[in-house]
């Protein structure tokens, strides 16, 4: 096992493009135009603009949002001393968590430089380029002197994550927990194991925040550090030195409020956690394997509030929550530094997070866990979206107080929703989905595969969330034995419904029956059907007993299609399967995908208009309509341009209010700059939000292209129009994309009764 994972490691980082990381441009470079101004000769006027004002470097440059992650690769990861080359997938690691979590750019760069001069020498020369530097992985204390130098002599934000980042979750942890337990942080009496650049930190944060020096014994592989020891000291632990007569870890702990450990596995056994006063504070830090784990805790106390630094325990003390926002915030300043008070404007802004009621979205991330603030919700989690909105702001605003802004920002309110925008419209455009749902009358989704292994992992967030009542179709023993097998407690309760034992099933197949007799449906042949999960679903919505069915995970797609259509839809010629790609700075509505093989100019303006419906319904805002084509306004002119034409003509007269033109090529219904260099006599004033393609080929194509290729999160295809909410999902649906796809059908049901 720990083989496999050793290689799935090493593939993870050597499939396709070796490394995780690389540069992209943010401006077009298509025509000679384009180049002449990217570099020569255009690129001599913001030259010239810089060297008038060298503030407006950040105006014409990515300075004000670079940062570099800096390492000489002396105390990796755990891994200790191994050189600045193995260093290097651990700082392209830290450049792909600035960017995903708070869109900050970063070069990573690894230094040959084993002295505190050279370390100095070399990032101070770095400065032009970065609006910011991350230290990361040198050893102490060579890596006190490196910050501290550079702190002095450079005018941008120096900040050494193992010491500042790592401190700054842990105080907010800490500060919740002395909440918790009703502490006076003046008389906590607190003990560390590790004396390195972490505990160094957090000490100074506690002290900074009320904690008593003579209260905080601080211990090292040699034992307490006390005033007069000789052995292994330094000046930096010479500020930790207090006047006691504990030499040992154990000594320390007796009667101690709190523990924190930044050093090694094991060092804290169960007899000293059960000498620690009422309600301890136990915050087992080191990594991989903490000083002593929550169930050896468990087994002497029941009272301990306890923090790690694993994903796999409450409580994790994850770096990931504070540097990239501390920079975001620093930036959108131009800081000069990350000064204390900005360090504790993010310790206080975390721990009031945690404070707050947990949104659905954060729960589905952590597979519909509950998260409410307590012993084992102290700190908040790194895919808590909310975490940029509060720390970057706390952080701007200390900033501007204490003068080392460059840039003021007037707005907070506006200042927080331009963070969320630049982290783009996916997860924003399903939190809009998911906030439109009520949990006061939730709506029932009935699940025709309801044994699918990961419809019962999509219906357990879903159950936890709150929002939707899931009701599975299948052998209910057979389906429960599997969500025992798969840990899924949660829902061993839910509805699961065999169609052929079900109360309804003789009304359903003879209204099925009574429905399509004239269609060949005899009365045997309609009660053979709806013994099916499909026909059964169907007719589950169409009497009312359900609000929207999902589909598709085991199955083709046209023998989920032609059930729903028999029983819900009328004939499916009139019916479209809406693509909704969601990419991180725009959202597609792509049709039709699924449904209609080739349409005639009329039935085109029919997808093109129930397409915009569901735009307008689900985005609420008016769409931007292209019809795609291999041809630009006549460029090419035959039977299949022409239907593209005429379709656009028949729509604009059914909606002459609809933004709306073609035929068109998809590079120019997506790119303004194209549209308006080659064809200023276009309509379409924005970018496209809805292409119609001209045939069920060409759509299904593009939208399988752009799932598996684009960095985009498929959702669909949706049918409409319909009157009824019943949806297929692709056959390699993940978890996330039937969750999303059972939102999107529980408010496509809501609109409708609307």
């Amino acid at each position: 096992m720990e083989e496999t994972k050793n290689q799935q490691a090493l593939d993870y980082h050597s499939m396709g493009r070796p490394g995780k990381i690389e540069v992209i441009a943010t401006k077009p470079c298509i025509t000679s135009r384009d180049l002449s101004l990217a570099y020569s000769p255009g690129v001599a006027q913001p030259c010239l603009k810089i060297a008038e004002n060298p503030d407006d470097v950040f105006n014409y440059t990515a300075k004000g949002n670079l940062v570099a992650v800096v390492s000489n690769g002396t105390a990796v990861l755990g891994l200790g001393n191994i050189g600045p080359l193995a260093s290097k997938p651990v700082m392209e690691g830290k450049g792909v968590l600035f960017k995903k979590f708070a869109d900050v750019d970063v070069y990573d760069i690894e230094l040959n430089a084993d002295t505190v001069d050279e370390m100095v020498t070399a990032v101070k020369a770095l400065e032009p380029t970065f609006g910011g530097i991350n230290l990361e992985d040198i050893k102490a204390p060579e890596c006190f002197e490196v910050e501290t130098r550079l702190q002095e002599i450079m005018d941008i934000p120096v900040f050494h994550d193992d010491q500042h980042g790592t401190a700054i979750i842990a105080t907010a942890g800490f500060v919740n927990a002395l909440e918790l337990t009703k502490r006076d942080i003046a008389k906590t009496k607190i003990v560390f194991s590790g004396a390195g650049a972490a505990s160094m930190a957090i000490g100074k944060l506690f002290f900074r925040l009320g904690v008593k020096p003579e209260n905080l014994i601080m211990c090292d592989s040699k034992g307490v550090i006390y005033k007069g020891r000789k052995e292994g000291m330094n000046k930096y632990k010479e500020e930790f030195a207090v006047d006691t007569k504990l030499r040992t870890l154990e000594d320390a702990l007796d009667g101690a409020d709190a523990f924190m450990g930044c050093s090694a596995k094991g060092v804290v056994s169960k007899k000293m956690v059960k000498s620690m006063a009422k309600n301890p504070i136990i915050f087992a830090m080191a990594n991989p394997d903490p000083e002593i784990t929550p169930e050896e805790v468990a087994e002497v106390r029941s009272d301990a509030i306890m923090a790690t630094g694993r994903t796999d325990y409450p409580n994790q003390v994850n770096n990931v929550l504070g540097f990239p926002f501390i920079f975001r915030g620093a930036l959108d300043v131009r800081a000069r530094k990350i000064n204390e008070e900005m360090k504790i404007a993010a310790v206080y802004a975390l721990a009031d997070l945690a404070k707050e009621e947990v949104p659905d979205n954060v729960r589905m991330s952590y597979g519909g866990e509950e998260f409410k603030f307590g012993a084992n919700y102290i700190i908040p989690k790194p895919f808590d979206k909310r975490v940029l909105t509060r720390v970057a702001p706390a952080v701007a605003k200390a900033a501007m107080e204490t003068g080392v802004a460059r840039k003021e920002i007037t707005d907070f309110q506006q200042y927080a929703l331009d963070l969320e925008a630049r982290m783009g419209q996916g997860a924003e455009f399903m939190r809009k989905v998911r906030s439109r749902l009520s949990t006061e009358k939730k709506k029932k989704i009935v699940f025709s595969e309801g044994s699918n292994q990961r419809i019962l992992q999509a219906v357990s967030i879903l159950q936890e969330e709150g929002k939707i009542e899931p009701i599975l179709l299948g052998n209910p023993e057979f389906i429960r034995n599997k969500m025992s097998d798969l840990g899924l407690k949660n829902i061993l309760d839910l509805e699961i419904i065999n169609p052929s034992h079900s109360e309804n099933f003789k009304d359903y197949y003879f209204s099925y029956h009574q429905a399509r007799q004239r269609k060949g449906a005899t009365l045997s042949l309609s009660e053979d059907l709806m013994k099916r999960g499909n026909y059964f679903a169907s007719m589950m919505v169409s009497k009312g007993h359900a609000d929207g069915m999902i589909t598709g995970t085991t199955q083709n797609y046209p023998d989920c299609f032609s059930p729903i259509m028999r029983v819900l839809g009328g004939s499916g010629d009139k019916t479209t399967g809406v693509m909704i790609m969601v990419f991180k700075h725009r959202v597609l509505f792509l049709a039709d995908c699924t449904a209609q093989r080739n349409p005639n100019a009329q039935e085109l303006s029919d997808i093109a208009l129930s397409t915009t419906t569901l735009y307008r319904n689900l985005m609420q805002r008016e769409p931007s309509v292209a019809f795609v084509s291999y041809s630009n306004f006549g460029s090419n002119s035959n039977e299949d341009t022409l239907k593209m034409k005429k379709a656009v003509q028949i729509t604009k007269e059914r909606d002459p209010q609809l933004e709306i033109d073609g035929e068109m090529q998809a590079d120019v219904a997506v790119n303004e700059k194209i549209r308006k260099n080659l064809f200023k006599f276009s309509t379409l004033d924005k970018d496209a939000d809805i292409l119609i393609f001209p045939d069920l080929q060409s759509a299904n194509i593009s939208y399988k292209l752009l799932g598996q290729l684009a960095d985009c999160t498929p959702i669909g295809p949706v049918l409409a129009p319909m009157k009824y909410s019943a949806n297929i999902v692709q056959r390699t649906s993940s978890i996330e994309e039937i969750v999303n796809m059972s939102h999107v059908t529980a408010l496509i049901s809501d609109l409708h009764k609307k």
